[in-house]
């Protein structure tokens, strides 16, 4: 896969993340607090990716529902589309399955989507979660107890080098240039 963003000496400095988690039976804030909490824990050149980015028309709503015909993004077809798309493309998955009382149809979906395509899955969740199912936890490189073990991890595997930390920091403190335009 080529390098995304600035590149130096052929090292990736530019990684997202898929945040998956219940959505439907949450209100928008519940579904989208603990996304900020670990987009905001994660250093600038990993990036949580949301599956409610564009979908601030659901802020009023309640607790949401599995769908809404009526907003592209937001129908069934529109939902599944975006999703797969996200779960099968981005550098890993990151599920968190804390605190939840029902099964979430849609981040196991998302989790067999991720496996599917080989990528890293971390899950947040705790023996005892409606979840805790032997073929859930096998596709999972890691299921952890909390979310900021579950950061910890993100972080690791996606910084490339064992000084990549430093590396990327400097990158991303760095001035862009441009050139060839």
């Amino acid at each position: 896969m080529p390098a995304r963003g600035n590149n130096l000496s052929g090292i990736r400095n530019e990684f997202y993340v898929y945040l998956a988690g219940p959505i439907t039976g949450c209100t928008y804030g519940e579904s989208i607090d603990w996304r900020a909490y670990v987009s905001d824990r994660l250093p600038p050149w990993i990036r949580g990716v949301s599956p409610l980015r564009g979908k601030r028309y659901l802020e009023g709503e309640g607790k949401i529902a599995d769908s809404y015909e009526e907003h592209p993004l937001s129908c069934a077809k529109g939902i599944i589309t975006r999703d797969r798309w996200d779960a099968m493309n981005r550098d890993m998955l990151f599920a968190n399955l804390l605190e939840t009382e029902k099964i979430s149809i849609g981040t196991i979906m998302e989790i067999a989507w991720a496996d599917a395509a080989r990528k890293p899955i971390v899950i947040c969740m705790r023996e005892g979660n409606p979840h805790w199912h032997a073929m859930v936890r096998e596709a999972a490189g890691f299921v952890v107890p909390d979310l900021d073990m579950g950061i910890e991890i993100i972080k690791t595997l996606l910084t490339p080098t064992d000084d990549g930390e430093a590396v990327l920091a400097h990158l991303f403190a760095a001035p862009k240039v441009l050139s060839n335009l």
